[in-house]
């Protein structure tokens, strides 16, 4: 349903906000790019949704190529972009109509339209109700309705839940799950929410500084890591990661500012190795963990740092 091949965005003379990223996106896939902010999320929906020209590279939408038949991709998709866009003037309803007359819908398929996708996201008590009156979850499901009057092919949602509570976030995520199955829309969701990711998307594009790192599952990345992750900080842990590196149950590691991360098997029982093995090499550990891989793991074992170190400094 997506097909991106090489695409780069370029601001000003060296700002590479998209850096040559290739990938497909398959027919009723809720697909997610999971990165910060500033990783180039945004700015790729755009130039998708064909509201910026890349600089070089392409992309087809629903078979239509974002250069030579932009119109044919607009027909094709639908937005519900970061920041809110309704008029909380208007009700539910009168959004809704507006939008779909845009399109070109009839006065009768408009009001069939309205009403399926209002049950949808749960809205039919609140069609009359003026926007402004709306909750800020009210709201993103209203926008998501918007996104899907026009029968699109393919649904863009940018950071669909960003600023919602966690309560009503997890509402949303049973919206956008429905959609896709009811509707059989295909989903492209930007997020930097971990948890987010792991509970929608059938796989996970991760995207850093312009560029996609790794695509797969959400399990299957995690299982990049290993069964379990260990965090090892200690005063050599360049040395100590060698002296374990061969070891049959890592799975694998990576060092980054003094703390090792390591994907292991039955991690319970290696706390104990580990520790042994600093004795035995006069290594001082000064801090050891354990958990379950998430998909912040992959963040880091693939950056080096935490996705939310970096909306810290974002």
């Amino acid at each position: 349903m997506i097909i991106v091949r090489n695409l780069v965005k370029i601001y000003g003379k060296s700002i590479r906000a998209v850096d040559n990223i290739s990938f497909n996106v398959n027919e009723g896939e809720i697909f997610g790019f999971l990165g910060p902010n500033g990783a180039g999320k945004t700015t790729t929906v755009k130039i998708l949704a064909t509201l910026l020209k890349p600089t070089s590279g392409t992309a087809e939408i629903a078979g239509y190529d974002i250069l030579r038949n932009p119109d044919g991709v607009r027909r094709s998709i639908g937005i519900v972009f970061q920041n809110p866009a309704l008029d909380d003037q208007l009700t539910g309803i009168e959004n809704l109509d507006y939008h779909a007359r845009m399109y070109g819908l009839g006065k009768e398929e408009r009001k069939r339209r309205i009403k399926e996708v209002l049950e949808l996201v749960g809205l039919a008590d609140k069609a009359n109700v003026l926007v402004k009156n709306y909750s800020g979850g009210m709201k993103r499901r209203l926008e998501i309705a918007r996104g899907l009057m026009h029968y699109p092919k393919v649904l863009f949602l940018d950071e669909p839940t960003l600023g919602l509570d966690a309560q009503t976030r997890r509402a949303i995520w049973s919206y956008i799950k429905k959609l896709n199955r009811e509707e059989g829309v295909t989903v492209f969701l930007t997020t930097h929410y971990m948890e987010e990711a792991d509970y929608l998307c059938d796989r996970v594009a991760i995207i850093d500084k312009g560029k996609i790192l790794v695509v797969d599952k959400p399990e299957k990345l995690k299982s990049y890591i290993g069964k379990d992750v260990i965090y090892v900080e200690c005063l050599n842990s360049n040395l100590l990661a060698e002296k374990v590196r061969d070891m049959e149950w890592v799975e694998s590691i990576k060092v980054k500012d003094g703390v090792i991360t390591l994907g292991v098997k039955q991690g319970e029982k290696r706390i104990p190795d580990l520790v042994d093995i600093a004795q035995r090499n006069d290594l001082k550990i000064f801090s050891i963990s354990m958990r379950k891989p998430s998909l912040e793991d992959v963040f880091l074992y693939y950056t080096g740092r935490r996705i939310r170190d970096e909306e810290g400094t974002a």
